[in-house]
């Protein structure tokens, strides 16, 4: 095994075209290598290619060209062992009714060949949190029961490598809480490498090392998550005054603003000032200073910067 989780080479996907229109170009070459046992971001807008990417990697969509790696096995060549070495928690609650939660994890541990002896299901069961749910038909659960039933099932085989296709859209905090424990743990105690695509950038940014933004089928960024949000040259220094001044001062490339508690915020840019100065013109126009605070730039600032078109 290389030191790659995952290797994308030149990856493209077309669709073909109906009627007037002409193909879709849902990828366009794509270069991409995921280390093992990170936890990776995949993120772009609606349409970008990711769940294209996922679906190729899951084995339910046939690239058009390019080469795509699964734990050191080419696809192409050796299509078993590149699957067995992934799980998928799909977006979809596609789960058959009329199983159980402990069915349904016997009927796909089958699937992948796993012996009955080798079998995690109780164990499983206790993770998710679905034990006393165990016997129940699936049409039973809620909704939130269900997504943890498809973390279950991607899990049966002991894969080297696990995807989160927005495992959390649309679910509450409890059950968002327990599967990052749960994707904590196995990251840091079992090494499993995590691939996760997410709206909630906050989460990516909270979770992931490395982050990938794809955008219109392309590549636009790869680099880790810290790098990303240093990319910004953009800052905020924040004063709370200690009674509200008569006027504030006047700094060229500064934009301030008045925020409610009397609070002033300065933006400005790294490259053009420092908050030094911004302090020293503050206290020249008089102002006597109560706190002081910066904010920093964050992963939804750096998308909305690079994906706008």
């Amino acid at each position: 095994m290389s030191q790659n989780a995952i290797e994308f080479k030149g990856v493209t996907k077309t669709y073909a075209g109906q009627g007037k229109s002409g193909p879709k170009h849902a990828l366009k070459g794509i270069d991409l290598t995921i280390p093992a046992g990170s936890i990776f971001g995949l993120l772009g807008p609606n349409g970008a290619g990711k769940s294209t990417m996922i679906n190729i990697l899951a084995g339910l969509v046939n690239k058009t060209s390019g080469k795509v790696g699964i734990w050191g096995f080419d696809q192409d060549v050796n299509p078993r062992q590149s699957r067995a070495a992934i799980g998928v928690m799909p977006q979809e609650l596609n789960l058959d009714p009329f199983f159980s939660p402990r069915g349904a994890l016997e009927v796909q541990a089958g699937l992948y060949g796993v012996p009955k002896s080798e079998r995690r299901t109780d164990e499983i069961l206790e993770m998710i949190g679905l034990t006393d749910k165990a016997d129940a038909y699936a049409r039973s659960l809620s909704g939130g029961m269900r997504r943890r039933l498809l973390l279950g099932k991607a899990l049966v085989h002991r894969p080297h490598i696990l995807v989160l296709d927005e495992p959390t859209a649309g679910v509450d905090i409890e059950l968002r809480q327990m599967l990052w424990r749960n994707v904590r743990r196995l990251n840091e105690e079992d090494g499993m490498t995590i691939i996760l695509t997410t709206h909630y950038l906050e989460e990516a940014q909270q979770m992931c090392d490395e982050i990938a933004i794809i955008n219109h089928g392309e590549m636009v960024v790869r680099d880790t998550t810290a790098n990303l949000l240093g990319r910004l040259d953009a800052k905020t220094l924040v004063i709370t005054p200690e009674a509200e001044p008569s006027h504030l001062p006047t700094i060229e490339g500064v934009k301030i603003s008045q925020r409610p508690g009397g609070k002033i915020a300065f933006d400005f840019n790294r490259s053009a000032t420092t908050p030094g100065a911004i302090l020293d013109a503050v206290r020249d126009a008089g102002i006597s200073l109560r706190d002081v605070a910066t904010e920093e730039p964050d992963l939804e600032d750096v998308f909305l910067a690079l994906t706008h078109s």
